[in-house]
């Protein structure tokens, strides 16, 4: 029988659902910026991003805000189950964070600018929670998909760090690894773009009130 010892425990791949084969669903395009929400295939000139924040769908709204991002999606990644529902991955047993898939043009907005505006928004020193989301689907993460993001991913959190450090608020727990060790699903359509469907829905990011720390 299956069992955790509490929500913030990862499952090992042996442990985890087994998923299913393709996905179930059909997604179209994307209610803001009428883009396709699918992007397998990134435009010429493009870049792809992939981060897990807590609630993803506040994290989705802040990104598709910002200039220069083309389209953005709401998902899965960093766990063992191939194409799960969301039900699944809040049980705990997929391994998967909620993450959201930001596809960008690099010559607007940096893979840098991106990075921080990510730790400014969220709380990465939580471990397997963000606020009072608690579970390993919340789990704060990087997944790079070009060695120079991972370069530029790993620098700014070093750099984030000692600024936590500085004013003794705790040391940052994000995820970083590439996104080809861990294959990024589509959620469900009611998820993506939820807030625009529903925009007095739940929230959980804001400006944490640590800025990042100038890099120049």
């Amino acid at each position: 029988m299956f069992g955790l010892s509490k929500k913030t425990d990862l499952v090992t791949a042996d442990e985890a659902l087994p998923g299913r084969e393709t996905q179930p669903w059909q997604l179209g395009e994307h209610l803001v910026l009428k883009t396709p929400v699918v992007t397998d295939e990134v435009p010429d000139g493009h870049e792809a991003a992939i981060f897990g924040l807590g609630c993803f769908w506040g994290a989705e709204e802040i990104f598709w805000q910002l200039p220069g991002v083309w389209s953005t999606s709401a998902g899965y990644a960093g766990g063992h189950s191939t194409h799960p529902t969301y039900d699944e991955v809040c049980s705990g047993r997929t391994g998967h964070t909620e993450a959201i898939r930001v596809v960008f043009d690099p010559s607007v907005v940096s893979y840098a600018d991106l990075v921080k505006r990510f730790f400014e928004v969220h709380d990465p020193t939580q471990g397997m929670r963000q606020g009072n989301d608690v579970g390993t689907q919340y789990r704060s993460a990087i997944y790079w998909t070009t060695p120079e993001q991972e370069q530029t991913a790993r620098e700014l959190t070093k750099v984030y760090g000692d600024e936590l450090a500085r004013r003794r608020l705790g040391e940052i727990t994000t995820e970083i690894r590439a996104a080809s060790e861990t294959p990024y699903y589509y959620a469900e359509d009611p998820h993506q773009q939820y807030l625009a469907k529903n925009p007095f829905g739940y929230r959980c990011h804001a400006n944490t009130g640590v800025k990042f720390p100038a890099t120049d």
